[in-house]
């Protein structure tokens, strides 16, 4: 399942729901990414770009490599754009498998992807402005421990 939306969710249902179609399953990982204001260097939104058909596929692919390479059930991603602002749901990230560290490994591989290497360009509004999110070495340094 793969969705890419400027809607908001419900984590706990998209987790309810997608549980409870697999019940062979013996483990389920869940992960939701929050938009964040820091203290010490506040925003009042996160704004993501993206094309949400060249997203949609490029997040199916890197699924279907976690299905393989972790043997998961299923695996599931959610992520938004637009504007969002601090508390906001952007993303959820749902793996299930036969035992507990495939599913573990297999959230933590899709999670780093999605910090690195999605097709999502964004942008923080902060009282003096917009700025570009630039990469970090140490989740570039997360993606490439799976490599």
């Amino acid at each position: 399942m793969i969705r890419v939306t400027a809607d908001p969710f419900d984590p706990g249902a998209e987790a309810n729901a997608f549980q409870a179609s697999h019940v062979e399953a013996g483990a389920m990982v869940t992960f939701t990414g929050i938009v964040r204001s820091r203290p010490d260097d506040p925003i009042t939104a996160l704004i993501l770009e993206c094309y949400p058909a060249l997203a949609e596929n490029e997040l199916a692919a890197i699924r279907n490599t976690a299905m393989v390479r972790f043997g998961l059930i299923d695996a599931g991603i959610i992520h938004r754009h637009g504007r969002l602002v601090p508390g906001e749901t952007i993303m959820m990230v749902m793996t299930l498998a036969p035992h507990r560290q495939a599913a573990f490994d297999g959230a933590a591989f899709l999670m780093d992807y999605l910090k690195t290497g999605a097709p999502f360009w964004k942008q923080e509004e902060t009282a003096a402005g917009l700025r570009w999110v630039e990469a970090k070495q140490e989740d570039d340094a997360a993606r490439d421990r799976w490599q």
